[in-house]
């Protein structure tokens, strides 16, 4: 039997010590686990080296020209514990390589997987680097960081070019959202043109990200085509929502023959009162939203007559660019009453390129193109986990508040 005996003067020191200063019991465990740890996984590692030559330390075999060769130290860090130290065996030959721990691997891939999520989420990378040391026990510099997220690439592209034969979508939803980005030794405005579709089920998806130049018609069709060739079918498509860039509309139209066309009506009011003086923008703007808002379509062509009566002296060329654009503005009432406040406008998909700007706001400047397919990616799957929540035209049961407005006509001001 083994006597142990205690020192109550230590022991009760050591306890004080607990009393004036709790941390330092949990630093003192935290050194113990990444101690035997650190003894774990060299004990792992040497057992590796003795089945890879084939007899164990000291064991008399037949020659085969390879030993032990001592070892060296180097860190690892493991996710939930931190640095730890080990002793990594080696051989004469220098032939054997660690499974357990593959050279020039300093961190195990959870941490590389955390730390991604971190900056996608909207931590930059020094900020990262300056916490690293408090949030996973070690150092970790910018560029660590910046080569994690890098690794993502390959996934983000297999989502973005993935096949969507699978998917039977009735509505598309298009625009395109500007970034300062990297190019080589300069740094330029470049556009990412985007598409979220609309299923049979009425879900949203986003569909497609791209870099092209928004203004160019001719980029939009290779946009079109490029969905279509990755499985997108055209014939479901009924419905393309869209502000007024020049050339998209034609474009659209040639790509998805079966669809009809919805501008933004805030797009278009837009363009209208910038050609009203300020004195006249509010009753303008008052006149256009019961246009808008009207019950039917037929309403909507009455309240704009009165409107050409009211305003064509005083403001002409706003109420030319409203007669215009009008028929294209009203398509939504050709669908089902629930969709019209869906319909009526992008906001859809500008709600997502204003998440795409937060997002990249404190960088000012992404990192070149694959660095924003990887933040648009992710912001793309997180809108779309809440979007699976809210379907297009439908009012959640459990909000009694907006089932009662659904029933009603709904007006700017409601």
């Amino acid at each position: 039997m083994i006597e142990v005996s205690v020192n109550v003067p230590e022991v009760r020191e050591f306890i004080n010590d607990i009393i004036r200063a709790p941390q330092r019991v949990f630093d003192l465990i935290r050194f113990n686990v990444q101690e035997t740890v650190g003894h774990y996984l060299s004990y792992l590692m040497n057992a590796e080296l003795t089945m890879f030559l084939g007899r164990r330390r000291y064991e008399r075999k037949a020659p085969s020209g390879n030993y032990r060769n001592g070892s060296y130290e180097r860190h690892f860090t493991l996710k939930g514990i931190g640095e730890v130290r080990v002793r990594v065996p080696r051989d004469r030959k220098g032939l054997f390589r660690s499974e357990v721990l593959p050279a020039r691997k300093q961190y195990e891939d959870a941490l590389r997987e955390d730390l991604s999520l971190m900056f996608l989420s909207g931590i930059s990378t020094r900020t990262l680097s300056l916490i690293s040391n408090r949030l996973i026990g070690r150092a970790i510099s910018h560029e660590e960081v910046s080569k994690a997220n890098r690794e993502l690439t390959e996934a983000v592209e297999r989502w973005r070019t993935r096949d969507l034969s699978g998917e039977v979508i009735e509505y598309l939803y298009i625009d395109g959202v500007i970034f300062h980005m990297r190019m080589g030794a300069s740094v330029e405005k470049v556009s990412v043109l985007v598409a979220i579709g609309v299923t049979q089920g009425k879900h949203r998806k986003v569909l497609g990200l791209q870099s092209g130049d928004k203004e160019s018609a001719g980029n939009w069709r290779e946009f079109f085509k490029d969905l279509k060739a990755r499985g997108l079918q055209s014939e479901p498509v009924i419905l393309g929502i869209m502000d007024g860039l020049a050339g998209l509309e034609k474009v659209f139209k040639e790509e998805f023959p079966n669809a009809q066309v919805q501008r933004c009506q805030v797009h278009v009011a837009k363009n209208v009162l910038a050609k009203v003086p300020r004195k006249f923008k509010e009753a303008v703007a008052d006149d256009m939203r019961s246009i808008f808002y009207a019950s039917s379509k037929e309403k909507a062509q009455e309240f704009l007559q009165q409107f050409k009566n009211q305003w064509g002296k005083e403001v002409p060329s706003a109420v030319r660019c409203l007669e215009n654009s009008l028929d294209a503005c009203l398509t939504f009432f050709s669908f089902p009453k629930e969709e019209w406040i869906s319909l009526r406008t992008t906001n859809v998909i500008e709600r997502l390129n204003k998440e795409f700007k937060r997002r990249t706001k404190p960088m000012e400047i992404v990192a070149g193109e694959n660095s924003c397919y990887r933040l648009l990616a992710f912001i793309s799957l997180k809108m779309e986990l809440h979007w699976r929540a809210n379907p297009v035209g439908r009012v959640r049961e459990n909000l009694p508040f907006f089932n009662q407005i659904a029933q009603k006509e709904f007006t700017q001001l409601s």
